[in-house]
């Protein structure tokens, strides 16, 4: 059944089980997800590739199946959906499940795909397009959070933030988090600190420069450090990108010490992990013991101070403390 992305707050979600999301505006079927399902569902939450489904059908099929006197409704989140997993749809098609959401969430899919034309003709299951926003509709949502906030700022900084964005729902609210964090030490916003700030995703995020760092990727985080001129305003974001991730290593580590493994943790840890983060993320927490990373988040609050008091050899500092988390051993 056809739905556009507007009539998700008409559709009777707890009438339909199944469900197809797909298209190229990622933001917002994010958005859909966490605030119309997620929150429902309180830790029963699974995510998973198409890949890992396909090589692992038979567990896949238990896992949505099996039932336990402590979980009564579950949500199933799969990523990266093709036609290649059509015929898995059609087996739970049959079978009826209950008390089981299926969310499939898929790039742009062709009129001719397989997977789509069986979502759209089907009455019981949703299938809905999620298109690029405009810049208009980004507009709008930047000019909301510079509100709510109170972050003094002009239209024309924000029509330059929406440009640099080119379309994407995601783009914007990452940009607009580093934006938030960058304004405690600068209230007022211009179109030099969107340039600034924004100019990381163009060759190398700060998330990306942390998560070399975290994996230990030595080779890797000299590269992104020495190719990119960062600047001594980027040396706070880089390090509150790397307290935040610290942060959740130190609490995925903190569930593992409760008897569970890495993998459960990954899967149903709050918020929820994108999927192609997951191999980052276990990579990481092989790295990191929880003592180790408890040391690491002592040692950027000192680092930050010590910054703060050497703005000019602010990014000299920043570099030395990142290659020497990556170069730490865990033992």
């Amino acid at each position: 059944m056809i739905k556009k992305a507007f009539e998700i707050n008409k559709i009777n979600l707890n009438a339909h089980n199944l469900f197809l999301f797909y298209g190229e505006n990622e933001g917002y079927k994010n958005e859909i997800i966490k605030g119309k399902f997620e929150k429902l569902y309180q830790g029963q939450i699974y995510r998973y590739d198409e890949k890992e489904v396909l090589e692992k059908k038979s567990e896949f099929f238990n896992g949505i199946l099996s039932k336990s006197f402590f979980e009564n409704k579950k949500l199933i989140i799969i990523s990266r959906a093709t036609d290649k997993i059509k015929e898995v749809i059609e087996e739970i098609i049959l079978t009826k499940i209950e008390d089981v959401k299926i969310i499939l969430s898929a790039n742009i899919l062709e009129k001719k795909s397989k997977l789509r034309n069986l979502f759209e003709k089907e009455k019981d299951i949703i299938c809905i397009a999620f298109y690029a926003d405009t810049n208009q509709i980004l507009s709008g949502f930047a000019i909301k959070f510079f509100r709510d906030k109170k972050i003094p700022i002009s239209q024309e900084t924000i029509n330059l933030l929406v440009e640099r964005c080119k379309g994407n729902r995601e783009n914007l609210n990452n940009e607009l988090e580093k934006i938030e964090n960058f304004s405690k030490y600068d209230k007022k916003i211009n179109s030099e600190d969107i340039i600034k700030l924004t100019n990381l995703a163009e060759n190398y995020s700060a998330s990306e420069l942390i998560d070399s760092c975290l994996s230990k990727n030595i080779k890797k985080t000299s590269n992104i450090l020495n190719e990119n001129n960062y600047s001594d305003e980027d040396c706070i974001l880089i390090l509150r990108t790397l307290l935040i991730k610290a942060k959740r290593i130190l609490k995925l580590q903190e569930e593992v010490k409760k008897n569970k493994t890495i993998d459960q943790v990954i899967s149903t840890f709050k918020p929820p992990i994108f999927w192609k983060d997951k191999e980052t993320v276990k990579q990481q927490m092989l790295c990191w013991s929880l003592e180790k990373i408890k040391n690491m988040i002592i040692n950027i609050s000192e680092v930050e101070l010590t910054i703060k008091k050497n703005s000019s050899n602010s990014l000299n500092i920043l570099s030395d403390f990142i290659i020497n988390q990556a170069i730490k051993t865990n033992n």
